[in-house]
């Protein structure tokens, strides 16, 4: 289990190696991608708080990169954190996440992206549910939701 710890160790000393790499142009992503997309994505946007597909869903099954395909999260550890955007307390593998500090608009906070190809996500802070204490604070349109055959 990642812990707020871990999530400061990885973002000032380095990330764990992703299993795989993707790397395009602007030009490729932007003829793959919406125009929101790729703001959100590759441009480090914010889509509004309550506005995103996903952000109500509790539909089971994994939570993909947008971008690249690259399994993200998992259905049974997001929750409903009242923040407006999906919350989860955990990445599906350790290596499936890459933390930046980030301290833009006179914050600082930890960024998330997709360790397979950069894409930004959201952000990860220190007071979701136990037992971790995270919440992944992610972009709808930074995701897409493969569901489960039930």
């Amino acid at each position: 289990m990642i812990t707020w710890k871990d999530v400061i160790n990885f973002s000032v000393n380095g990330n764990l190696e992703p299993d795989l790499r993707v790397e395009k142009t602007e030009q490729e992503w932007l003829k793959q991608l919406t125009p929101e997309q790729f703001r959100i994505t590759r441009q480090k946007g914010t889509e509004r708080p309550h506005s995103g597909a996903l952000c109500t869903s509790h539909d089971a099954g994994k939570y993909s990169c947008i971008c690249c395909g690259s399994p993200l999260f998992d259905s049974t550890i997001k929750f409903s954190s009242g923040t407006g955007w999906p919350s989860f307390t955990q990445p599906i593998k350790h290596n499936a996440i890459k933390y930046q500090k980030d301290d833009s608009f006179g914050m600082v906070r930890v960024e998330v992206m997709c360790n397979t190809c950069d894409a930004h996500l959201g952000h990860v802070f220190p007071d979701g549910p136990e037992p971790s204490g995270l919440r992944y604070c992610i972009n709808s349109e930074s995701l897409q939701l493969e569901k489960q055959n039930e």
